[in-house]
Protein backbone atom coordinates (compact mmCIF):
# COMPACT_ATOMS: atom_id res chain seq x y z
CA UNK A 1 0.00 0.00 0.00
CA UNK A 2 1.49 3.52 -1.03
CA UNK A 3 2.14 6.03 1.65
CA UNK A 4 -0.18 8.71 2.49
CA UNK A 5 1.21 12.00 4.28
CA UNK A 6 0.25 12.83 7.53
CA UNK A 7 -1.03 16.38 6.59
CA UNK A 8 -3.44 14.28 4.00
CA UNK A 9 -4.60 11.93 6.99
CA UNK A 10 -5.48 14.31 9.36
CA UNK A 11 -7.11 16.95 7.09
CA UNK A 12 -8.71 14.36 5.00
CA UNK A 13 -8.80 10.77 6.56
CA UNK A 14 -12.00 9.42 7.43
CA UNK A 15 -12.65 6.39 9.84
CA UNK A 16 -12.31 2.53 9.52
CA UNK A 17 -10.35 4.11 6.33
CA UNK A 18 -7.10 1.62 6.12
CA UNK A 19 -3.36 3.71 5.25
CA UNK A 20 -0.05 3.89 5.49
CA UNK A 21 2.26 6.04 7.59
CA UNK A 22 5.89 6.94 7.65
CA UNK A 23 7.57 9.44 9.60
CA UNK A 24 9.69 10.06 13.21
CA UNK A 25 8.81 9.33 16.39
CA UNK A 26 8.25 12.56 18.38
CA UNK A 27 7.29 10.92 21.55
CA UNK A 28 6.27 7.39 22.67
CA UNK A 29 4.31 7.20 26.04
CA UNK A 30 1.39 4.61 27.31
CA UNK A 31 0.77 1.90 29.57
CA UNK A 32 1.14 -1.80 30.46
CA UNK A 33 -1.91 -2.67 27.60
CA UNK A 34 -1.21 0.55 25.12
CA UNK A 35 1.44 2.74 24.02
CA UNK A 36 0.78 6.70 21.95
CA UNK A 37 3.38 7.08 19.70
CA UNK A 38 3.15 10.68 17.76
CA UNK A 39 4.19 10.52 14.35
CA UNK A 40 5.36 13.48 12.07
CA UNK A 41 6.83 13.44 8.28
CA UNK A 42 7.22 17.14 8.30
CA UNK A 43 4.17 17.60 6.47
CA UNK A 44 2.23 19.33 8.87
CA UNK A 45 2.68 20.79 12.37
CA UNK A 46 0.69 18.44 13.72
CA UNK A 47 1.65 14.70 14.89
CA UNK A 48 -0.51 11.72 13.54
CA UNK A 49 -1.32 9.97 17.15
CA UNK A 50 -0.48 6.04 16.51
CA UNK A 51 -2.10 3.42 19.28
CA UNK A 52 -0.54 0.30 19.73
CA UNK A 53 -2.45 -2.35 20.97
CA UNK A 54 0.90 -3.72 22.92
CA UNK A 55 -0.73 -7.15 22.74
CA UNK A 56 -0.14 -7.63 19.41
CA UNK A 57 3.23 -6.81 19.04
CA UNK A 58 6.46 -8.26 19.83
CA UNK A 59 7.82 -6.66 23.20
CA UNK A 60 11.78 -6.02 21.36
CA UNK A 61 9.80 -3.96 18.16
CA UNK A 62 8.31 -1.85 20.73
CA UNK A 63 11.18 -1.69 22.97
CA UNK A 64 13.82 -0.26 19.89
CA UNK A 65 10.65 2.15 19.12
CA UNK A 66 12.40 5.37 20.72
CA UNK A 67 12.15 9.39 20.19
CA UNK A 68 14.25 10.07 16.70
CA UNK A 69 13.53 6.41 14.92
CA UNK A 70 11.28 6.45 11.85
CA UNK A 71 8.59 3.88 11.39
CA UNK A 72 6.05 2.88 8.97
CA UNK A 73 2.80 2.15 10.61
CA UNK A 74 -0.11 0.45 8.29
CA UNK A 75 -3.44 0.59 10.31
CA UNK A 76 -7.37 1.45 10.92
CA UNK A 77 -8.33 5.48 10.98
CA UNK A 78 -10.31 6.59 13.85
CA UNK A 79 -12.23 9.13 15.82
CA UNK A 80 -10.22 10.50 18.35
CA UNK A 81 -11.27 10.76 22.09
CA UNK A 82 -8.53 12.76 22.62
CA UNK A 83 -7.66 16.37 22.33
CA UNK A 84 -5.81 18.06 20.13
CA UNK A 85 -7.04 15.62 17.08
CA UNK A 86 -9.94 14.78 15.63
CA UNK A 87 -8.47 11.62 14.06
CA UNK A 88 -6.12 8.99 15.38
CA UNK A 89 -4.69 5.42 13.54
CA UNK A 90 -4.71 2.12 15.42
CA UNK A 91 -1.99 0.41 14.27
CA UNK A 92 -2.17 -3.13 12.78
CA UNK A 93 1.72 -3.42 11.32
CA UNK A 94 4.52 -1.92 12.56
CA UNK A 95 8.10 -1.47 10.65
CA UNK A 96 11.35 -0.18 12.20
CA UNK A 97 12.85 1.71 9.18
CA UNK A 98 15.53 3.47 11.13
CA UNK A 99 16.38 3.12 14.86
CA UNK A 100 17.41 5.61 17.72
CA UNK A 101 19.72 5.17 20.18
CA UNK A 102 17.44 7.18 23.39
CA UNK A 103 21.15 7.99 25.37
CA UNK A 104 22.28 10.07 22.25
CA UNK A 105 19.86 11.66 20.29
CA UNK A 106 20.08 14.68 21.66
CA UNK A 107 16.55 15.96 20.31
CA UNK A 108 14.99 15.05 23.25
CA UNK A 109 10.77 15.85 24.00
CA UNK A 110 11.44 18.83 26.26
CA UNK A 111 12.36 22.24 25.97
CA UNK A 112 15.71 22.93 24.00
CA UNK A 113 17.74 26.18 23.68
CA UNK A 114 17.86 27.90 20.44
CA UNK A 115 21.87 27.85 21.04
CA UNK A 116 21.71 24.13 21.67
CA UNK A 117 19.35 23.94 18.70
CA UNK A 118 21.96 25.81 16.65
CA UNK A 119 24.87 23.33 17.44
CA UNK A 120 22.45 20.48 16.35
CA UNK A 121 21.07 22.15 13.33
CA UNK A 122 21.44 18.85 11.59
CA UNK A 123 18.60 17.73 13.19
CA UNK A 124 16.71 20.90 14.33
CA UNK A 125 14.24 20.25 11.66
CA UNK A 126 12.87 17.89 13.62
CA UNK A 127 11.47 19.93 16.43
CA UNK A 128 8.03 21.96 15.99
CA UNK A 129 10.07 25.20 15.70
CA UNK A 130 12.15 24.58 12.88
CA UNK A 131 9.69 22.70 11.10
CA UNK A 132 7.53 25.78 11.14
CA UNK A 133 9.95 27.96 10.27
CA UNK A 134 11.27 26.06 7.34
CA UNK A 135 7.77 25.43 6.18
CA UNK A 136 7.41 29.00 6.29
CA UNK A 137 10.25 29.77 4.29
CA UNK A 138 9.36 27.06 2.01
CA UNK A 139 5.91 29.14 1.55
CA UNK A 140 7.27 32.14 1.39
CA UNK A 141 9.90 31.38 -1.46
CA UNK A 142 7.07 29.88 -3.38
CA UNK A 143 4.56 33.06 -3.20
CA UNK A 144 7.99 35.27 -4.18
CA UNK A 145 8.08 33.36 -7.72
CA UNK A 146 4.32 33.14 -7.94
CA UNK A 147 4.34 36.65 -7.52
CA UNK A 148 6.77 37.53 -10.11
CA UNK A 149 5.34 35.83 -12.30
CA UNK A 150 1.77 36.78 -12.50
CA UNK A 151 3.32 40.55 -12.63
CA UNK A 152 5.29 39.18 -15.86
CA UNK A 153 8.68 39.94 -14.32
CA UNK A 154 11.79 37.36 -16.11
CA UNK A 155 13.70 35.62 -13.27
CA UNK A 156 17.39 36.66 -13.81
CA UNK A 157 20.35 34.51 -12.47
CA UNK A 158 22.89 36.84 -11.96
CA UNK A 159 26.27 35.76 -10.93
CA UNK A 160 27.48 34.33 -7.58
CA UNK A 161 31.67 35.13 -8.61
CA UNK A 162 31.84 38.80 -9.26
CA UNK A 163 34.96 41.25 -9.87
CA UNK A 164 32.57 43.98 -8.55
CA UNK A 165 31.66 45.60 -5.32
CA UNK A 166 28.18 46.50 -5.87
CA UNK A 167 27.90 48.85 -2.68
CA UNK A 168 31.64 50.04 -2.53
CA UNK A 169 31.70 48.32 0.65
CA UNK A 170 35.18 46.08 0.26
CA UNK A 171 33.59 43.42 2.05
CA UNK A 172 33.95 40.27 0.05
CA UNK A 173 34.99 36.92 -0.04
CA UNK A 174 38.02 35.94 -2.18
CA UNK A 175 37.53 33.40 -4.86
CA UNK A 176 41.02 32.07 -6.16
CA UNK A 177 42.84 29.50 -7.28
CA UNK A 178 46.34 30.60 -6.71
CA UNK A 179 48.27 29.25 -4.28
CA UNK A 180 47.87 30.31 -0.72
CA UNK A 181 51.33 29.35 -0.08
CA UNK A 182 53.15 30.71 -2.87
CA UNK A 183 51.21 33.01 -5.13
CA UNK A 184 52.37 34.35 -8.29
CA UNK A 185 53.37 37.96 -7.59
CA UNK A 186 53.99 40.50 -9.93
CA UNK A 187 56.83 43.02 -10.16
CA UNK A 188 55.60 45.51 -8.00
CA UNK A 189 55.21 42.22 -5.18
CA UNK A 190 51.39 42.10 -4.93
CA UNK A 191 50.10 38.78 -5.91
CA UNK A 192 49.42 38.80 -10.06
CA UNK A 193 45.53 37.69 -10.43
CA UNK A 194 46.65 37.42 -13.97
CA UNK A 195 47.44 34.42 -13.16
CA UNK A 196 44.20 33.17 -11.43
CA UNK A 197 41.38 31.14 -12.65
CA UNK A 198 39.44 33.91 -14.32
CA UNK A 199 42.28 36.18 -14.80
CA UNK A 200 41.76 38.90 -12.76
CA UNK A 201 40.91 39.32 -9.12
CA UNK A 202 37.30 37.97 -8.22
CA UNK A 203 34.79 37.56 -5.26
CA UNK A 204 31.63 36.30 -3.90
CA UNK A 205 28.88 38.55 -5.11
CA UNK A 206 27.50 41.15 -2.46
CA UNK A 207 24.28 41.44 -4.66
CA UNK A 208 22.48 40.58 -8.27
CA UNK A 209 21.53 44.42 -8.77
CA UNK A 210 23.81 45.67 -10.93
CA UNK A 211 23.96 42.74 -13.11
CA UNK A 212 19.74 42.99 -12.65
CA UNK A 213 19.90 46.60 -14.42
CA UNK A 214 21.48 45.32 -17.24
CA UNK A 215 19.00 42.55 -17.83
CA UNK A 216 16.06 45.07 -16.64
CA UNK A 217 17.32 47.42 -19.64
CA UNK A 218 16.72 45.10 -22.42
CA UNK A 219 13.67 42.65 -20.82
CA UNK A 220 11.49 45.07 -19.21
CA UNK A 221 11.02 43.93 -15.54
CA UNK A 222 13.13 41.58 -14.25
CA UNK A 223 13.95 39.91 -10.78
CA UNK A 224 16.97 37.90 -8.92
CA UNK A 225 16.52 35.43 -5.83
CA UNK A 226 19.90 34.23 -5.05
CA UNK A 227 22.76 34.04 -2.17
CA UNK A 228 24.59 36.73 -1.72
CA UNK A 229 27.60 37.25 0.79
CA UNK A 230 29.01 39.50 3.18
CA UNK A 231 32.68 38.78 4.59
CA UNK A 232 31.36 41.81 7.65
CA UNK A 233 32.60 40.10 11.38
CA UNK A 234 29.47 40.69 12.94
CA UNK A 235 28.19 38.52 15.42
CA UNK A 236 25.16 39.61 15.88
CA UNK A 237 21.28 38.51 15.63
CA UNK A 238 20.60 40.70 12.00
CA UNK A 239 24.01 39.29 10.45
CA UNK A 240 24.67 36.58 8.41
CA UNK A 241 28.15 35.76 6.50
CA UNK A 242 26.07 33.91 3.28
CA UNK A 243 22.29 34.57 3.01
CA UNK A 244 19.59 35.41 -0.09
CA UNK A 245 18.05 38.23 -1.30
CA UNK A 246 15.68 39.17 -3.64
CA UNK A 247 16.37 42.31 -6.00
CA UNK A 248 13.60 43.27 -9.16
CA UNK A 249 14.77 45.70 -11.13
CA UNK A 250 12.18 48.16 -13.43
CA UNK A 251 13.05 49.73 -16.26
CA UNK A 252 10.44 52.64 -17.01
CA UNK A 253 9.59 52.61 -13.46
CA UNK A 254 10.52 56.55 -11.19
CA UNK A 255 10.53 56.22 -7.40
CA UNK A 256 6.32 56.39 -6.61
CA UNK A 257 6.04 53.13 -9.15
CA UNK A 258 9.20 51.56 -7.48
CA UNK A 259 7.47 52.21 -3.33
CA UNK A 260 4.06 51.08 -5.20
CA UNK A 261 5.67 47.47 -6.27
CA UNK A 262 7.55 47.24 -3.32
CA UNK A 263 4.25 47.77 -1.26
CA UNK A 264 2.31 45.79 -3.23
CA UNK A 265 4.90 42.92 -2.84
CA UNK A 266 5.11 43.04 0.57
CA UNK A 267 1.63 42.78 1.25
CA UNK A 268 0.84 40.01 -1.69
CA UNK A 269 3.63 37.80 0.77
CA UNK A 270 1.83 38.40 4.16
CA UNK A 271 -1.05 37.53 3.00
CA UNK A 272 -0.32 34.41 0.92
CA UNK A 273 1.47 33.61 4.89
CA UNK A 274 -2.32 34.16 6.61
CA UNK A 275 -3.96 32.29 3.79
CA UNK A 276 -1.31 29.44 3.25
CA UNK A 277 0.62 28.81 6.80
CA UNK A 278 -1.97 29.73 9.96
CA UNK A 279 -1.29 25.97 11.12
CA UNK A 280 2.43 27.16 11.46
CA UNK A 281 2.06 30.95 12.32
CA UNK A 282 -0.53 30.03 15.29
CA UNK A 283 2.62 27.75 17.04
CA UNK A 284 5.34 30.52 16.42
CA UNK A 285 2.92 33.19 17.63
CA UNK A 286 2.17 30.89 20.85
CA UNK A 287 5.79 29.92 20.89
CA UNK A 288 6.65 33.86 21.45
CA UNK A 289 4.23 34.77 23.79
CA UNK A 290 5.82 31.36 26.34
CA UNK A 291 8.81 33.19 25.36
CA UNK A 292 7.96 36.58 26.47
CA UNK A 293 6.31 36.01 29.40
CA UNK A 294 7.89 36.87 31.94
CA UNK A 295 9.28 40.22 30.40
CA UNK A 296 7.11 43.39 31.33
CA UNK A 297 4.02 44.27 29.58
CA UNK A 298 5.82 47.13 27.51
CA UNK A 299 8.51 44.71 26.45
CA UNK A 300 6.75 42.42 24.89
CA UNK A 301 6.45 41.82 20.71
CA UNK A 302 3.26 42.18 19.19
CA UNK A 303 1.11 39.31 18.59
CA UNK A 304 2.81 37.33 15.54
CA UNK A 305 -0.85 37.07 13.77
CA UNK A 306 -1.63 40.76 14.33
CA UNK A 307 1.58 41.96 13.66
CA UNK A 308 1.26 40.29 10.01
CA UNK A 309 -2.38 41.70 9.73
CA UNK A 310 -1.20 45.09 10.41
CA UNK A 311 1.30 45.21 7.60
CA UNK A 312 -1.70 44.04 5.30
CA UNK A 313 -4.66 46.15 6.55
CA UNK A 314 -2.59 49.67 6.58
CA UNK A 315 -1.72 51.53 3.73
CA UNK A 316 2.28 52.92 4.04
CA UNK A 317 2.87 56.19 5.08
CA UNK A 318 5.45 57.74 2.55
CA UNK A 319 7.71 60.82 3.75
CA UNK A 320 10.84 62.21 3.17
CA UNK A 321 14.09 61.51 5.13
CA UNK A 322 14.09 65.25 6.34
CA UNK A 323 10.79 64.97 7.00
CA UNK A 324 11.27 62.03 9.13
CA UNK A 325 14.63 63.68 11.11
CA UNK A 326 11.96 67.35 12.02
CA UNK A 327 9.40 64.15 13.74
CA UNK A 328 12.27 62.68 15.56
CA UNK A 329 13.57 65.78 16.93
CA UNK A 330 10.63 66.93 18.35
CA UNK A 331 9.40 63.14 19.62
CA UNK A 332 9.19 62.88 23.06
CA UNK A 333 12.28 60.36 23.45
CA UNK A 334 14.68 62.70 21.43
CA UNK A 335 13.67 65.31 24.47
CA UNK A 336 14.30 63.43 26.96
CA UNK A 337 17.61 61.83 25.54
CA UNK A 338 16.19 58.11 25.17
CA UNK A 339 17.72 57.37 22.17
CA UNK A 340 20.68 55.85 22.50
CA UNK A 341 22.09 56.99 18.81
CA UNK A 342 22.10 60.80 18.02
CA UNK A 343 19.59 62.50 15.90
CA UNK A 344 20.95 65.12 12.98
CA UNK A 345 20.04 65.48 9.07
CA UNK A 346 22.70 63.42 7.56
CA UNK A 347 23.07 60.59 9.62
CA UNK A 348 22.15 56.90 8.48
CA UNK A 349 19.00 56.26 11.06
CA UNK A 350 19.13 53.00 13.68
CA UNK A 351 16.53 50.57 14.41
CA UNK A 352 15.52 52.48 17.47
CA UNK A 353 14.25 56.08 14.80
CA UNK A 354 13.01 53.41 12.18
CA UNK A 355 10.68 51.65 14.94
CA UNK A 356 10.02 54.95 16.49
CA UNK A 357 8.69 55.94 12.95
CA UNK A 358 6.37 52.91 12.69
CA UNK A 359 5.06 51.66 16.03
CA UNK A 360 5.00 54.74 17.90
CA UNK A 361 4.21 57.88 15.78
CA UNK A 362 2.59 56.78 12.27
CA UNK A 363 1.52 53.12 13.85
CA UNK A 364 1.85 51.93 10.51
CA UNK A 365 4.70 50.80 7.82
CA UNK A 366 6.95 53.57 6.67
CA UNK A 367 8.83 54.19 3.34
CA UNK A 368 11.24 57.03 3.49
CA UNK A 369 12.30 58.53 0.97
CA UNK A 370 15.01 61.26 -0.43
CA UNK A 371 18.04 60.62 1.80
CA UNK A 372 21.34 61.95 2.05
CA UNK A 373 23.63 61.27 -1.12
CA UNK A 374 26.74 60.47 1.58
CA UNK A 375 24.79 57.78 3.04
CA UNK A 376 24.01 56.22 0.43
CA UNK A 377 25.33 54.27 -2.90
CA UNK A 378 26.74 55.85 -6.16
CA UNK A 379 24.00 54.01 -8.38
CA UNK A 380 20.96 56.36 -6.80
CA UNK A 381 19.03 58.88 -8.72
CA UNK A 382 20.39 62.47 -7.71
CA UNK A 383 18.04 64.65 -6.86
CA UNK A 384 17.93 68.53 -7.91
CA UNK A 385 18.95 70.05 -4.00
CA UNK A 386 22.20 68.39 -4.81
CA UNK A 387 22.23 67.17 -1.25
CA UNK A 388 19.31 63.88 -1.89
CA UNK A 389 19.26 61.24 -4.20
CA UNK A 390 15.82 59.21 -5.09
CA UNK A 391 16.05 56.50 -2.33
CA UNK A 392 13.38 54.97 -0.62
CA UNK A 393 13.50 52.40 2.47
CA UNK A 394 10.46 50.22 3.82
CA UNK A 395 9.76 50.71 7.29
CA UNK A 396 8.30 47.63 9.60
CA UNK A 397 6.95 47.20 12.97
CA UNK A 398 9.55 45.51 15.29
CA UNK A 399 12.56 45.06 12.80
CA UNK A 400 12.74 48.82 11.24
CA UNK A 401 14.37 48.42 7.42
CA UNK A 402 13.15 45.79 5.53
CA UNK A 403 13.57 47.11 2.05
CA UNK A 404 16.48 49.16 0.45
CA UNK A 405 15.81 50.65 -2.99
CA UNK A 406 16.29 53.51 -5.35
CA UNK A 407 15.64 55.19 -8.45
CA UNK A 408 18.90 54.14 -10.11
CA UNK A 409 20.67 57.45 -12.03
CA UNK A 410 20.21 57.00 -15.37
CA UNK A 411 22.27 59.95 -16.68
CA UNK A 412 25.52 58.92 -17.66
CA UNK A 413 27.66 62.44 -16.87
CA UNK A 414 26.23 62.61 -13.14
CA UNK A 415 26.79 58.65 -12.94
CA UNK A 416 30.42 58.85 -13.97
CA UNK A 417 31.38 61.73 -11.78
CA UNK A 418 29.45 60.16 -8.88
CA UNK A 419 31.38 57.06 -9.18
CA UNK A 420 34.48 59.45 -9.15
CA UNK A 421 33.65 61.03 -5.94
CA UNK A 422 33.05 57.67 -4.30
CA UNK A 423 36.54 56.29 -5.90
CA UNK A 424 34.22 53.85 -7.90
CA UNK A 425 36.88 52.07 -10.51
CA UNK A 426 34.72 53.62 -14.03
CA UNK A 427 37.36 51.49 -16.37
CA UNK A 428 36.55 48.77 -14.83
CA UNK A 429 32.82 49.24 -14.85
CA UNK A 430 32.26 50.06 -18.75
CA UNK A 431 30.01 47.36 -18.90
CA UNK A 432 27.79 48.96 -16.48
CA UNK A 433 27.97 52.59 -17.79
CA UNK A 434 27.49 51.39 -21.27
CA UNK A 435 23.70 50.73 -20.46
CA UNK A 436 23.54 54.65 -20.26
CA UNK A 437 25.61 55.34 -23.70
CA UNK A 438 22.84 53.05 -25.30
CA UNK A 439 19.26 53.70 -25.49
CA UNK A 440 19.08 54.93 -21.43
CA UNK A 441 15.77 55.05 -19.32
CA UNK A 442 14.82 56.08 -15.67
CA UNK A 443 14.45 52.60 -13.96
CA UNK A 444 13.98 51.82 -10.45
CA UNK A 445 14.55 48.75 -8.39
CA UNK A 446 14.85 47.47 -4.54
CA UNK A 447 16.38 44.47 -2.43
CA UNK A 448 14.47 42.26 0.12
CA UNK A 449 16.63 40.58 2.59
CA UNK A 450 14.99 37.49 2.39
CA UNK A 451 16.09 35.82 5.87
CA UNK A 452 15.15 39.39 7.37
CA UNK A 453 11.90 39.14 6.15
CA UNK A 454 11.31 35.55 7.47
CA UNK A 455 12.60 37.15 11.26
CA UNK A 456 9.49 38.99 10.30
CA UNK A 457 6.92 36.44 9.44
CA UNK A 458 8.10 33.92 12.05
CA UNK A 459 8.62 36.18 14.87
CA UNK A 460 11.89 34.78 15.70
CA UNK A 461 14.77 36.51 17.45
CA UNK A 462 18.06 35.40 15.64
CA UNK A 463 18.31 35.42 12.15
CA UNK A 464 20.75 32.08 12.26
CA UNK A 465 17.39 30.21 13.24
CA UNK A 466 15.58 31.02 9.83
CA UNK A 467 18.29 29.58 7.43
CA UNK A 468 19.13 25.87 7.44
CA UNK A 469 22.26 26.12 8.32
CA UNK A 470 24.30 29.64 9.09
CA UNK A 471 27.82 30.80 7.82
CA UNK A 472 28.60 33.45 10.48
CA UNK A 473 32.06 34.54 11.70
CA UNK A 474 34.31 31.39 12.57
CA UNK A 475 31.33 29.26 12.11
CA UNK A 476 30.64 27.27 8.72
CA UNK A 477 29.47 24.00 10.21
CA UNK A 478 27.40 21.37 8.55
Amino acid sequence: MKRTKIKDILQKGKANETVVAKGWVRTKRGSKNVIFIALNDGSIIHNLQVVVDVNNFEESLLRDINTGAALSVTGKLAESAGSGQSIEMLAEQIDLLGGSDPDKYPIQPKRHTLEFLRENAHLRFRTNTFSAVFRVRHAMAFAIHKYFNEKGFNYLHTPIVTASDAEGAGQMFRVSTLDPKNPPLNENGEIDYNQDFFGKATNLTVSGQLEGELGALALGEIYTFGPTFRAENSNTTRHLAEFWMIEPEMAFYDLNDNMDLAEEFLKYLIKYALENCMDDLQFLANRLKQEEKNKPQDQRSMDLIEKLEFVLNNDFIRITYTEAIDILKKSKPYKKNKFQFPVDWGIDLQSEHERYLVEKHFKCPVILTDYPKDIKAFYMKQNDDGKTVGAMDVLFPQIGEIIGGSQREENLEKLEKRMKEMDIPVEEMWWYLDTRRFGSVEHSGFGLGFERFILFVTGMGNIRDVIPFARTPKNAEF
